[in-house]
């Protein structure tokens, strides 16, 4: 297949989606330890750090809530879908 410049382009890949579901679960249980990681430092290091810091990183955590609801959605999806289930069971 070539391109408008001429090149010879590879096809794009399959849309495998078999495993998106263990992915956003992992993806999750990332993002949650990063969220517990930052309220303990905050407990420790309230007192050093000063308010912008501490506004900083409670914003970060309420884009870690944010971002952990819609992967938690787009399982729903995924799942509703059939995608990221072993159908041969």
């Amino acid at each position: 297949m070539a391109n408008q410049s001429g090149h010879i382009s590879k096809p794009p890949k399959p849309d495998d989606r078999s495993d998106n579901v263990g992915k956003l679960q992992d993806m999750i249980h990332d993002t949650i330890e990063n969220y517990r990681e930052a309220e303990d430092y905050l407990k420790v290091h309230a007192e050093e750090l000063s308010p912008e810091e501490i506004a900083r990183i409670k914003e970060k955590n309420r884009h870690r809530l944010e971002s952990i609801h819609g992967m938690r959605d787009e399982i729903v999806d995924e799942t509703e879908d059939g995608n990221g289930i072993n159908k041969d069971r």
